[in-house]
């Protein structure tokens, strides 16, 4: 499954103020918020993937700034983008810059802001792929709903968010806090999270997912998507797909995305013989 695009730090049409709290030039910044120019805090962010002057601070980690926005009026939960645009403290928790984040919650922003549409994410999820326990553990204390719905188009669940990027400390707190680990999938690239630790191949995961009360069989999202056992044939994970078999994986069902194949056909195409071989004895022996 492919990443969701990487958008930049700042689009090409920024403005000056954007661009120098993205840059994290403090003196320019003052300059601008002060007279003779009087910049608008609270800019608009401009283009499919552009940010407010607090994002951009707040994505890079430059707390004075951050600050100094804050003072000067600047809205902490103004959207950003249209494609992934998050809000300050989504951005900071992202990035892993607590400090931020805690200015950003002191002075108002709004924990349990939903996803954006499109590749978004609430604070929590955000700092759950990160990988950033410290922040997920303040977000929870704080407040954030641990069952925040994912983004319509390539949305991930706290819990999904962390074990696609195989932050395993994460995932063991998310379930020891209650994270759901069947969470409804949105129809566009969505995957749960044994789909995504099968994916990934990390077979800790996809045990500790299971021994959780994972549904092995869960089908797949429709655009994008993949049962638990396409996705590790997907990867060429032997061992994940052997996993997979003991806990009852059905060698017949389909992945989710436009092909509809099985598991072993998945393998076929993506060339990985031992999985192949695996899944077509599974096969005969079941017919």
């Amino acid at each position: 499954m492919s990443e969701p695009p990487q958008e930049p730090d700042t689009e090409p049409t920024a403005s000056p103020l954007q661009l120098a709290s993205a840059q994290g030039a403090l003196p320019l910044v003052l300059s601008l918020l002060n007279p003779p120019h009087l910049a608008d805090p609270n800019e608009p962010a401009r283009g499919y993937y552009g940010r407010t002057a607090l994002q951009a601070a707040s994505h890079a980690g430059h707390l004075a700034i951050v600050t100094t926005l804050i003072a000067h009026g600047a809205a902490v939960d103004a959207p950003g983008g249209n494609n992934g645009g998050g809000t300050a403290l989504a951005l900071a928790a992202r990035a892993g810059h607590g400090s931020v984040v805690d200015v950003l919650i002191q002075n108002g922003a709004e924990i349990n802001r939903p996803a954006d549409r499109y590749n978004g994410r609430t604070a929590l999820q955000a700092a759950a792929e990160g990988g950033h326990i410290d922040i997920v553990v303040r977000l929870l204390d704080s407040g954030a709903d641990i069952h925040a719905p994912p983004a319509r188009n390539h949305g991930r669940t706290a819990l999904q968010a962390a074990t696609e990027g195989l932050h395993v400390p994460v995932v063991e707190l998310l379930l020891a806090r209650g994270a759901g680990v069947d969470t409804p999938l949105m129809r566009h690239k969505g995957l749960t999270a044994l789909q995504a630790a099968a994916l990934a191949g990390c077979t800790i995961l996809v045990r500790k997912l299971l021994d959780a009360g994972a549904e092995v069989n869960a089908e797949g999202s429709y655009y994008g998507g993949y049962t638990a056992l396409c996705a590790a044939a997907e990867g060429g994970h032997v061992e994940v797909v052997r996993v997979l078999l003991a806990a009852g994986a059905d060698v017949w069902m389909v992945a989710g995305n436009s092909k509809r194949w099985r598991a072993s056909q998945v393998a076929a195409w993506r060339g990985h013989g031992e999985v192949v071989r695996l899944l077509r004895g599974v096969e005969e022996a079941a017919r």
